[in-house]
């Protein structure tokens, strides 16, 4: 066996250290290299496969487009045979209107029915959403001569908005149903039961004073009622829905945040025209 002599161990020992930094050196070395290498065949490996890509793209866009236009005319037939359906339901709800309209006319004709005088309306821009002293309010451009009068109501062709609370020569302001100071009689239209539609100042009015033993329905639908004279009736005003407390609420049909164009009608009424007293208005949105 191999014995090395105290000096000899000792030389080796002192090699050890700067043959591992060259080694530790020449690894590095060879790690750039490759990582070169690897770089530059891959550049070439582009190069060369970029015209074979430029010959394949056409066809495949081609191919790509197909596939959408088939995906489309599928979702076509699908929609199609959707809307077969929704124009049967139609005719068939059509049929019924048609009918129920022939009975009405019959009835009124043995009732001597007299009916409601048309109501006149004039078409009005929302320039502003700024309540003044109420928290839900647009002021509407009217121009002059409008004839306008306070208390007339104004409706989108959704549902009903308010009512004009405010003439000027070249301006009207409509408080919103949704203001807190709004107080509207209304009707139930499955139960007939009355109501009052209390605005909250919040994106929904609730529902309050109906008569006891009859419950607010889940997506119920809420006129307006004759009560007072304040407001011609059958109006459409919302749907029923409760809120995460159990509040009846009522959503309104019309779009309350979306507000450009409105229409201004005039059915005679003689009822209340404006709150008696302004309530504070925290929050104005």
């Amino acid at each position: 066996m191999l014995r090395l002599s105290i000096q000899a161990r000792q030389a080796l020992a002192r090699l050890t250290l700067p043959v591992l930094i060259v080694a530790s050196f020449g690894i590095m070395l060879l790690g750039k290299a490759d990582t070169l290498i690897a770089e530059r065949a891959r550049i070439a490996l582009g190069d060369g496969l970029a015209p074979i890509f430029a010959v394949l793209a056409s066809p495949l866009g081609h191919i790509r487009a197909t596939i959408g236009e088939t995906a489309a005319l599928w979702d076509m037939r699908e929609e199609n045979a959707r809307l077969r359906d929704e124009n049967e339901k139609l005719r068939r709800w059509q049929s019924i209107a048609l009918a129920l309209d022939a009975e009405n006319r019959r009835l009124k004709a043995s009732l001597n029915w007299i009916p409601d005088p048309g109501a006149s309306f004039v078409t009005a821009r929302v320039v502003a959403d700024a309540g003044g002293v109420y928290a839900r309010a647009v002021l509407l451009s009217v121009g002059p001569n409008h004839g306008i009068r306070k208390g007339e109501i104004a409706v989108d062709e959704r549902g009903l908005i308010g009512r004009i609370t405010e003439v000027g020569s070249r301006t009207a302001r409509v408080l919103l149903i949704t203001d807190l100071n709004s107080r509207i009689p209304v009707m139930m239209e499955t139960s007939r039961a009355h109501a009052i539609l209390v605005g909250t100042n919040g994106p929904r009015p609730r529902l309050q004073y109906w008569p006891e033993g009859i419950l607010p329905q889940e997506g119920e639908r809420i006129v307006t009622s004759a009560e007072a004279n304040a407001f011609p009736a059958n109006l459409p005003i919302g749907t029923v829905h409760y809120s995460a407390s159990g509040a009846a609420e009522v959503e309104p049909a019309a779009m309350l945040q979306k507000l450009e164009v409105v229409r201004i009608f005039d059915y005679g009424q003689t009822g209340v025209t404006a709150p008696e007293s302004i309530s504070p208005t925290p929050g104005r949105h």
